[in-house]
């Protein structure tokens, strides 16, 4: 089966995103070998190294594997510093090319690692869950966490290429599945309604066309505002009250699970702000309920969630900045057209939350 490919614009240099299964294989390896790099590190997690990596390392010239804890919580300076000591000891150097294999933490992660290693060195994104194709691999966004939030340090760092390899689903647990469709989701309500007929009509089937629509619209609105200085926050939509909820709960809460409860909570609050008609809610509670997406909350309270947004990147002159809704298709970014008050959002917070 030939591979999809699309084309990111918007940076200094355009670069390709393939979709379709088996570029693990062949297609990655080819592009790698043509270029010449000294060397090529494959980062990726404990989980994935046995699945992948190990086997992509040994197709590469000059190949070798580094591996990292899997899991939010490690997507940290410490492991990234790890990261730069395993480079150094494996003799990498300015023409070592780094291959971020894995989820949207691996993909931040090694990013910001090339990013930052030598002050920069070549970069390819290898996403294997569903939410990193559709989203996390594209755009060039890298980074890390602190403790006081999420991808609070990092940078814009465009890869040479984007390779999705949809037979690497295969293996991807059910929850990661669904959390990748919160992302599909996303794009529907901020640019494409008849991706969210489909998915009510067809589930996510077939997986290689609802990835490729979704990308579609992330190439799109990074084309047109790379580095989200407007219409690219378009694509937080959910993910200030999302990040709040994953941040607060320890990450015990996946991002694709905070960010379809977040995209009810911006539904909530656009209603409540006279952005929309009534009824864009429960409209949007229905297309994520219908691809098995939460859309209520327990145990966690909303004034934490509140003081966690405090801290989020998005916070601006005391203000926080929102993403919602005027009407499926028409997002618009609240913050000093209309007052969001704290009383507000604790509200639409409340009304989320489920006795535990």
């Amino acid at each position: 089966m030939a591979l999809k490919e699309l084309t990111v614009r918007g940076g200094t240099n355009p670069y390709p995103v393939f979709i379709g299964p088996g570029s693990l294989e062949h297609a990655l390896p080819e592009f790698v070998a043509a270029r010449g790099f000294s060397s090529v590190a494959v980062i990726t997690n404990a989980t994935l190294a046995p699945l992948y990596g190990e086997a992509l390392a040994d197709r590469l010239p000059n190949g070798f594997l580094i591996v990292v804890p899997d899991g939010e919580q490690y997507k940290t300076l410490d492991t990234v510093r790890a990261i730069y000591d395993q480079l150094l000891d494996a003799g990498a150097d300015r023409s070592t090319l780094v291959i971020g294999l894995g989820g949207g933490v691996m993909g931040d992660m090694a990013g910001f690692a090339a990013a930052s290693f030598m002050r920069g060195i070549a970069f390819v994104q290898a996403p294997t869950s569903l939410l990193a194709m559709v989203d996390a691999s594209i755009g060039g966004k890298v980074g890390v966490d602190l403790p006081q939030g999420k991808n609070l340090v990092g940078a814009f760092k465009d890869p040479l290429a984007v390779f999705a390899d949809t037979a690497t689903l295969s293996t991807l647990p059910e929850i990661e599945l669904r959390c990748g469709l919160a992302e599909v989701v996303k794009a529907g309500l901020i640019a494409d309604p008849p991706l969210l007929d489909h998915l009510e009509q067809h589930g996510p089937d077939p997986i290689d066309t609802i990835i490729e629509q979704a990308v579609k619209v992330k190439i799109d609105v990074v084309g047109q505002d790379r580095l989200e200085n407007g219409v690219r926050a378009h694509l937080n939509l959910g993910h200030t009250f999302g990040h709040a909820i994953e941040h607060v709960s320890g990450y015990a809460w996946k991002h694709g699970e905070g960010v379809a409860v977040g995209m009810v909570a911006a539904a909530r609050l656009s209603e409540r702000l006279n952005l929309c008609e009534t009824g864009l809610a429960d409209m949007v509670e229905q297309a994520l309920i219908g691809v098995n997406l939460p859309v209520r909350y327990r145990g966690l309270d909303p004034v934490a969630l509140w003081d966690a947004m405090r801290h989020d990147k998005k916070w601006r002159g005391g203000t926080v900045t929102f993403v919602l809704l005027e009407r499926v298709g028409q997002p618009v970014i609240v913050r000093d057209m209309v007052p969001v008050l704290q009383e507000d959002v604790i509200d639409v917070l409340a009304g989320l939350r489920e006795e535990a």
